[in-house]
């Protein structure tokens, strides 16, 4: 598709310029590239080749990316939580790819200057926040996590690209700047643009919209 034709005054708030924090040092650290989401503790935990330890690491990993580390969550049945830690030991890696899929393709709906530096990865969300994805725009890189468990994999790129937005323009709301974001990327991408609503808060809260599953934990843990 053609790159935006939006000015950077139109997609970009003044509030473009991140905020680094404490944390940027280890951000970068942990994320250091192999091919975007391959952090440095994949590498490490592939030398030792147990799956269940890589997976209990990368899930301690991503709760310091959270925007609460208590939002990366799975179960207190330590059977279960053992399942799930080896199905990500040795599987993230594939899941992370398709997502990373989805962020360049978002990527790819603007110039270069426009584009902020994103990172993206796959985690189990606690069910209690009822959200499939967020983006912690006070990072840097901005992060967005998705938990994939919640949706089926066709519905992936609708969650990326919801929170990519939130990341381009580096808000946590659902305003004017949001929907000509989320307009323009699902134009871009084949998907079913909003609608201009009086209340797009709300409106925009689940766009494009995604069939929720009714065991997020299911895919995770291999039944899929």
């Amino acid at each position: 598709m053609s790159p935006s034709g939006y000015s950077p005054e139109s997609l970009i708030s003044s509030g473009f310029s991140l905020l680094v924090t404490s944390l940027t040092v280890r951000i970068y650290d942990m994320f250091e590239q192999r091919d975007k989401l391959s952090p440095y503790w994949v590498e490490k935990s592939q030398s030792r080749n147990e799956p269940l330890v890589r997976g209990y690491e990368y899930l301690e990993a991503v709760r310091q990316l959270a925007l609460e580390p208590r939002m990366v969550d799975i179960s207190d049945n330590h059977r279960v939580r053992d399942r799930i830690c080896t199905w990500i030991g040795y599987n993230i890696d594939t899941v992370n790819a398709e997502l990373n899929s989805c962020l360049n393709a978002c990527h790819d709906c603007f110039h270069p200057e426009l584009r902020r530096p994103i990172q993206i990865g796959a985690a189990p969300l606690a069910q209690e926040y009822g959200i499939d994805g967020f983006c912690n725009i006070l990072l840097n890189p901005v992060t967005i996590l998705v938990d994939v468990g919640r949706t089926s994999p066709p519905d992936w790129l609708g969650i990326v690209v919801h929170e990519y937005a939130h990341a381009h323009i580096g808000s946590p709301g659902h305003d004017r700047r949001f929907f000509e974001v989320l307009s323009h990327l699902c134009l871009g991408l084949g998907l079913r643009p909003p609608v201009w609503q009086p209340d797009l808060e709300n409106y925009l809260r689940n766009w494009p919209h995604c069939r929720s599953l009714a065991n997020p934990l299911a895919f995770w843990m291999g039944y899929f």
